[in-house]
């Protein structure tokens, strides 16, 4: 073959292994997945067992520490839990209030940047209680402040990965004489010596309890009952009780439905002499016995109203009666309970959508001499977003409402020296007559320049603690 027919072929057979690579990757392009080893990004599926740190090392409940300063008890100043001493977040403190903001707005004695969440404050003795998440640290941490001043007088925390979830903590600590307690995003639970923070115990409930960490992270509000500690786990348990002490399990009530953890927190109620703790999860209703032989056991349970998120918690009304009430559709239930001969029922008396009765989508409503106060949510009608008033024996009986002009969002509420104390969305404080049957707005005024004002309020010795999902003010209402 001579010299330019070789060319010839071996261009032909240059061109041709072009064209069949050509043609592979081609066909290799067309059926291939780049996505075919890749798994869903979901909780538990980023190489993390759970209880772990984003390091892989077990999250190790309440090992920081940080100390500032010392600070005596100033006694007189409490309010306890998630809707203060009496469960019903009504301040019964015998000072007289401010009925109107001054001329220069409101007095404010102090305010301290926070994490992005909606945790509130507790406060006992003059001390104030929040549970915080630290993004540079990444580690939840229970901050013990002096109320009069703001300044911090220790933290006690823990490593623990969170990614924002419109807001990361959101609940509010319980405590007494001796403990304080907190629940933190991802269901980690940690009692503390309440002046000097000393670490006491913990439980990681998803760890240990096998606990579905709800959407956006944990509402549910921890319980002291004297020296114990009620918690709703869902999992393995629906209600668990510890010493505060010794960490000791007292009891826990089984969880055969597989009923989950909502962002409702347990309330105590007491009924024909028993008393039970009521919660509301997702899955049902339940009462809990709280004392006797029988504490822990299931005194009666409902699922007819069982929305998929729940973030207010049980109403306890009077004469067996118990409002129930969730958001994004659900609207409302009113239970009334009956016993006979030892053996407890329930029976559904009402139940209704938003635009039919009062509702709330995130606030728990306030009980109060037979009527019932609360904002109603966004898919309410013509009411939404107002304050409103009804009947508690007939949850769809309006009694009054704040109008269309004064409107609050999913703001809280809290009622003290015969005045409703109410913040909107955007840190706007509105005071307002406390009245069944007319809303009488005193003043308004703005008290921070924030969003997502939604963190329950504390008031307790003239202090008016609120905050918006970044800083917590403290205001003095203390009338002059």
């Amino acid at each position: 073959m001579d010299l330019p027919m070789l060319k010839k072929h071996l261009t032909r057979y240059i061109l041709l292994f072009f064209i069949l690579s050509a043609l592979g990757l081609l066909a290799w392009w067309f059926f291939y997945d780049p996505v075919k080893s890749f798994t869903v990004s979901v909780p538990g599926m980023d190489n993390r067992k759970k209880g772990m740190t984003p390091q892989g090392k077990p999250v190790q409940i309440g090992a920081e520490f940080k100390f500032f300063k010392t600070s005596e008890d100033v006694p007189g100043t409490r309010w306890t839990r998630f809707r203060g001493p009496d469960f019903d977040n009504i301040s019964k403190e015998n000072i007289r209030l401010i009925d109107r903001f001054g001329k220069n707005g409101p007095e404010i004695l102090w305010k301290i940047s926070l994490g992005e969440g909606h945790a509130a404050p507790a406060v006992y003795n003059g001390k104030v209680y929040i549970l915080d998440y630290d993004e540079a640290a990444k580690a939840d941490q229970l901050r013990c402040l002096e109320l009069s001043s703001g300044e911090e007088l220790w933290r006690r925390g823990y490593r623990v990965h969170l990614k924002r979830n419109h807001g990361l903590s959101r609940t509010v600590p319980a405590v007494n004489e001796k403990f304080v307690l907190s629940i933190g995003p991802k269901c980690q639970v940690m009692c503390l010596n309440r002046v000097n923070g000393d670490f006491l115990w913990g439980i990681d409930l998803e760890k240990e309890y096998k606990t579905e960490i709800p959407f956006w992270y944990t509402g549910q509000c921890p319980l002291l009952d004297g020296d114990t500690a009620i918690i709703a786990t869902g999992g393995d348990a629906l209600l668990i009780a510890v010493d505060c002490l010794t960490g000791k399990k007292l009891w826990e009530t089984p969880n055969p439905k597989g009923w989950k953890m909502s962002h409702s927190s347990v309330m105590p109620m007491m009924f024909e002499g028993k008393k039970m703790y009521v919660y509301l999860a997702i899955g049902g209703a339940c009462g809990i016995a709280a004392s006797g032989p029988d504490r822990g056991k299931v005194l009666w349970e409902m699922a007819e109203f069982a929305p998929s998120v729940v973030a207010p918690s049980p109403v306890v009304l009077d004469k067996g009666k118990i409002f129930l009430t969730a958001g994004y559709g659900a609207g409302s239930a009113l239970l009334q309970l009956a016993v006979k001969a030892g053996q407890y029922s329930v029976k559904v008396i009402q139940k209704f959508k938003p635009s039919e009765g009062l509702a709330s989508e995130q606030q728990t409503p306030i009980f109060s001499d037979g009527h019932i106060f609360g904002i109603q949510p966004k898919d309410a009608g013509g009411l939404r977003n107002q304050f409103v008033c009804y009947n508690s024996g007939d949850c769809k009986k309006e009694t009054m409402s704040s109008g269309k002009t004064d409107r609050f969002g999913l703001g809280p509420y809290i009622m003290a020296d015969g005045k409703f104390y109410i913040l909107n969305d955007d840190g706007e404080m509105t005071i307002a007559k406390a009245s069944p049957s007319r809303f009488t707005v005193l003043s308004k005024t703005r008290i921070m320049e924030g969003q997502d004002s939604w963190g329950p309020i504390a008031i307790t010795g003239g202090y008016l603690l609120v905050r918006d999902s970044k800083q917590m003010v403290c205001l003095n209402i203390k009338a002059q």
